[in-house]
């Protein structure tokens, strides 16, 4: 939900001027004409007074509004002692500053301004006690109330939404670092583990076989290469600020590029056998997230399997993709190995599709992780 913007600053001074000219007009019109008897005999440049008190507090009620709304109620007192129009006019004018301060002061602050109005209020109906005088209180009285009512309406609903506003921008925050964070790991986990593997083998035979240690420094250094690569893709797509692959200085891995995942598990000694990788018809979002749980899952077979034989079988069906990855390693399916930052990275994958995860040990040995994630048909194709 997208919060209503406010009113822009001109155009409330506009309305507030318009309000004024209003005001003066009516008001002014009657005095001129001579429409209204007085109660008490006063200059007329006293009453024009009175009516450009109003004016200006109206128009200043914006930048001050306490200061608006003490001119207005002091000016009440004895406009309403004239009688004529002059009473109605310094209640609007009141009654427009106090929904301003309700609006801009806290509660406790805007009750005392509240409070004051209808002590004013409620003194000058009895002033004149008659049969309406019960009647014509309760609606001054009311309408004082119902003015200080809608500003701290007003007030409630403008911190509800800036509330929401950050709620909202708090959650982007948080989805985009777990974005962030989970490409990271997937990236750079799976070819350190590539490179600390090889590493250790050029190391351990590093003097009686050199050919073979050269070999692995080659895979360390190609590895590199492409790891480096990958950050550079992904600190594009961050640099863009608009997150789209078209910013990033790389395209995303695609699942033609699986094989070369297999390529490099198998020179840190794990045989991986593929099938299912040819699909192409896939939306770009599906088949990023299945290339990222294969990435994962044959890094860990890496780590935790050993040498060992991995069987990654990809199978399309209407308007869905399933993966699963076995081996048939020493099977290291510990419960620090099963609740890992991986899997819980590739199970946050599949739940953005409202798809089916499965990860656990084999009771014959091994390890098998299983990931459907159902798209649209209509998205299939589709880039």
């Amino acid at each position: 939900m997208k919060p209503p913007a406010a009113l822009p600053s001109r155009v409330s001074h506009l309305l507030d001027v318009l309000l004024a000219l209003v005001l003066v007009v009516a008001v002014g019109g009657n005095l001129a004409a001579g429409t209204w008897t007085f109660n008490v005999a006063i200059p007329v440049w006293l009453a024009w007074a009175a009516i450009a008190t109003c004016a200006a507090a109206i128009m200043l009620r914006r930048q001050q509004p306490v200061a608006a709304f003490c001119l207005a109620l002091v000016t009440m007192v004895p406009a309403s002692l004239a009688g004529g129009g002059l009473g109605p006019a310094t209640a609007l004018a009141t009654a427009t500053a106090l929904y301003t301060v309700a609006m801009d002061y806290p509660r406790s602050r805007s009750l005392i301004a509240m409070g004051a109005g209808l002590v004013v209020v409620v003194f000058l109906e009895l002033l004149h006690v008659g049969p309406n005088t019960l009647a014509s209180t309760a609606f001054a009285g009311g309408g004082m109330a119902g003015s200080w009512a809608l500003g701290w309406t007003a007030r409630q609903r403008q911190a509800n939404l800036t509330q929401l506003s950050e709620a909202q921008a708090d959650q982007a925050v948080s989805d985009e670092r777990l974005r962030i964070a989970r490409e990271m790991h997937d990236v750079v986990a799976h070819s350190m583990s590539l490179i600390a593997v090889k590493a250790a083998v050029g190391n351990h035979v590093a003097r009686e076989q050199p050919e073979e240690a050269r070999e692995a420094l080659r895979v360390i250094e190609l590895t590199s290469r492409e790891t480096l690569v990958e950050l550079r893709r992904m600190l594009g797509v961050l640099r863009s600020g608009d997150g789209t692959p078209e910013a990033a200085l790389g395209p995303a891995p695609k699942l033609a590029e699986l094989r070369t995942l297999a390529e490099r598990a198998g020179q840190a000694g794990v045989r991986v056998e593929l099938t299912g990788e040819e699909l192409d018809d896939l939306p770009e979002g599906v088949a990023l997230s299945v290339y990222r749980i294969t990435q994962e899952a044959v890094t860990n077979v890496v780590k935790h399997a050993g040498p060992s034989t991995c069987r990654v079988a990809i199978t399309e069906g209407q308007g869905e993709i399933s993966v699963e990855i076995v081996d048939d390693g020493r099977g290291e399916g510990t419960v620090a190995t099963i609740g890992g930052h991986g899997l819980i990275g590739m199970r946050e994958r599949v739940a953005v599709y409202g798809g089916d995860f499965e990860a656990g040990p084999l009771p014959a040995g091994g390890f098998r992780v299983y990931a459907r994630l159902p798209y649209a048909v209509k998205e299939a194709g589709t880039r």
